[in-house]
Order: structure tokens, then sequence, then C-alpha cells
């Protein structure tokens, strides 16, 4: 029987992980008509394309600019200005460059340096819903789903807060939502935002430079090279888009699979101290990475199928992280499971630079949500999936968290 992926199907965007593991097994390169894609769905399949910077290329942005026709074009030009010097879609020597300059500003000891704000703003995030759920019996969104962590790590003020749901007009653009009938018009409008922005808050910190992630990256220096002006424009953009959007869905996800799961649930509870290999495990079992984007580089062969010069590839991650090749049960949620070797942050060179601060805001806010609200429970109504094929995160996860200890 023929398997077809329907990423559309709010079935499968609720639950994809049916229709990953019949596509494993009978088609794991799998070329989809309607996405006019290959799927790839197996561990090794995955792996390799992410990290194979010879057969592979993360610049799917140009190919894809190159084909538009107007008025298209013209709509998404100012929006291709900064999205095109984004780092994770970037080949060699460009990328190894970028990474370089960018490294700086994420090393150990600087991400380690923001925990005292990320745990202060946890409390305050907690403290607000358990003010707000005191007026009111109904079920409310999760506290993990607001920008304010990243903003405070990138010097954004609090002032701009609802400027930065401009990353949601980029999201439905970046991430390939397919129902989204303007998302052109909607990516282009986000970016000349974000761009103003950033341009402003960029020149008051060369005045006035602070310890967060927009002075480090204005200042940091290899062999005398530095970001340009529209480089770091571009570059803080992307931080902030991927870890407002990107952390959002990792801790969301997080949240429901514990809602959901009773036994994992308890465990998490009443083990803080394994915290940090719990979240592994929902980093791997349903992670906020669905696929990573790929273009052919050179025709090559993929499980006997031919790979052309030019074509598109979704390297699914969340199908690979259940692979039961490399997983011993891997449909089940197991927050003691060692080694767990996922791939949600990717592999190769462009492994995650944000991985470490992902780990440290899921470390500090999931144990402390659940501490404070330990009868939380699922709202009456369901959860609402974002129409992405890139990224794997909710819209809406009503709760109810009972009574704050």
């Amino acid at each position: 029987m023929t398997i077809t992926y329907t990423p559309s199907d709010p079935t499968v965007r609720a639950n994809p992980y049916p229709q990953f593991a019949r596509l494993r097994d009978t088609d794991p390169v799998h070329w989809s008509p309607s996405l006019k894609s290959w799927i790839l769905t197996g561990y090794d399949d995955v792996a390799r394309a992410l990290a194979s910077a010879e057969t592979m290329s993360p610049d799917r942005l140009t190919p894809f600019y190159a084909s538009l026709r107007e008025p298209n074009r013209t709509t998404l030009a100012e929006a291709m200005r900064y999205l095109s010097l984004w780092i994770v879609f970037r080949d060699p020597p460009s990328h190894t460059r970028l990474r370089s300059l960018v490294t700086k500003a994420f090393l150990p000891g600087t991400i380690n340096g923001f925990r005292p704000e990320i745990e202060r703003l946890t409390e305050q995030l907690i403290d607000g819903l358990a003010a707000g759920l005191a007026k009111s019996t109904s079920s409310a969104p999760s506290p993990c789903s607001f920008p304010h962590v990243i903003m405070a790590v990138m010097g954004v003020p609090e002032k701009h807060l609802a400027d930065i749901k401009w990353s949601d007009s980029d999201m439905a653009f970046l991430f390939s939502a397919r129902e989204i009938t303007d998302k052109y018009e909607r990516a282009a409008h986000g970016a000349r935002a974000m761009a103003a922005l950033f341009r402003g808050l960029i020149a008051e910190r060369r005045a006035r430079p602070g310890n967060d992630l927009l002075s480090l990256l204005i200042t940091a220096r290899d062999q005398g090279d530095s970001l340009t002006e529209d480089e770091l424009v571009a570059t803080a953009m992307l931080l902030l888009f991927a870890g407002h959007e990107t952390t959002t869905n990792l801790l969301s996800n997080s949240i429901l699979m514990l809602l959901r799961d009773g036994a994992a649930r308890e465990r998490f509870v009443a083990e803080p101290e394994h915290a940090g290999r719990a979240i592994e495990e929902f980093l791997r079992f349903d992670g906020p990475s669905n696929s990573m984007s790929r273009v052919v580089r050179v025709t090559h062969e993929v499980g006997g199928k031919e790979l052309k010069e030019g074509d598109r590839v979704f390297a699914m991650i969340n199908a690979a992280n259940r692979d039961p090749r490399h997983f011993s049960d891997p449909e089940n949620l197991d927050l003691a499971r060692e080694p767990n070797r996922h791939l949600t942050f990717g592999q190769g060179p462009h492994f995650c630079i944000g991985a470490m601060l992902a780990r440290l805001e899921a470390r500090i806010a999931l144990p402390r949500l659940f501490q404070r609200f330990p009868n939380m429970q699922l709202g009456a109504a369901d959860p609402q999936w974002h129409d992405s094929l890139v990224a794997r995160g909710l819209s809406a996860l009503p709760v109810r968290p009972g009574v704050a200890a």
C-alpha cells in the first residue's frame, strides 16, 4: 500500500508519529508529489543529511527566491536582505566565518551567567499566572508561552514585548506553513519591523554596552573580523526568532507530555535533580524541531533512490528520534533513558548554537512550574498545533493549574 505524507491533515498534525512509523518501515526515502520534496524518516538518513556539507546545502532560500515571480519577488526583497544572512541558511565558507563570530557570544560561562535572570523571570511569570487564576476559574494558557527570557538575555527592553510578536509573521513563511495564504506579506512586514527595532538597539549598545547577547555580538572579533551591520541585525533577528519560537515549543510540548503521562509526571516532580536527563527525553519524544530542510547539492543515492541536484529534502528529525534501530522502546516516554542521542538540535556543522541556552531555560522553568502547580490538568479544549512542516509546537495549550502550592 502506498503511504503519502499528509502534514496538512489535522489528525497528522496532532500526532504525526503513526505516519512516520509507516514511512520508516515501507518508504523511508519518500517522494512527496504535493510538497515536491523528499521526506527522510530513518535516523541514519536524517543524520547524514544534516551533517553532510558535501551532498546537502541548508540554503533553501536562495533557489526559492530565484524561482519566485512578481509580485512575490518584490514583496520578499526586504525580508531576503536579512534572512539570506541567517547562519542556519549559509554554506561554508560564509557559514564558518559567521559561526566563529556568533559562537563567541555563546560560551558556557556566558550562558550560565544568565541563570539568575532566567530564574527571576520564571518566578515572575509563574506568579503572574497564579494571580490571574486566583481571579478566574477558567482554564489558562501555559505560562511558558512568552518571549520574556530571550528578550532579557538579548537585552531587548520589556517595553518591546508586544513588538516581538512580529516574529510570528516570519514563522509562517520560514516554517513552511501550508494554509496561510498571505505568508509572504506577513514575512515582509515582520522582517521590516524587527530590522528597524534592532538597528535602534544596536546603536544604543554601541554607545552603552551591556552584558547581554546583543552587546557581545557587537564586540565579537575573530582575527580582526567582526559582524557587519546587516549581519548584526540578521543574527539578532534569528536569535530572537529561534529563542522565542523553539524554546516556547520545547516548554509547551514538554508540559503536554507530562500532563498526558501521569507516571512520568510523578517521576519528574519527585526527582528534580534529574531534570536535565528528563529534558533530553522531552527533546527526543516530541521535540520542537519536526524537520530541517536541505537542498541536494550533488546528485546521489539514498536508500536506493536517486536524489538529484536541486531537489528539496525534509529530514524529519522527530521521525528519526523514534527509530527503533537506534532507540529501545521508542514510543515510550522514558525519563531515565540513557544514552539518548536524539537529533533535535541537528548534527554536524549546523548543530544549534543555542542548545545550551534552551536546555538551561527548560531545566529552570519546567520543575518550578510543576512544583508550583502540582494539580495542573489539561483544559477542556483540545491542544492546537502550529501549521508547520519544520516546527513542532502548540499554538494553544489550555490548562487548569488547580491550586498553586
